[in-house]
């Protein structure tokens, strides 16, 4: 299995945003992102940092 799991970074903080993602693709200036369970979020903001390795995403909209 390749999902990860979506953060956002806020004040140093993650907070979990999406878990078991398989789809992430920029979508004007959003980034959209879909789970194995079909469930769909939109989020403005950018990637921060994706790590292969530890099946984690980070996003920031600062």
């Amino acid at each position: 299995m390749c999902e990860a799991n979506a953060y956002i970074e806020k004040d140093g903080q993650e907070e979990l945003y999406l878990e078991n993602v398989d789809v992430l693709k920029p979508e004007g200036g959003k980034i959209f992102l879909k789970n194995l369970f079909g469930e769909q979020k939109h989020f403005e903001g950018y990637i921060k940092e994706i790590s292969l390795i530890t099946h984690r995403i980070i996003l920031s909209n600062d």
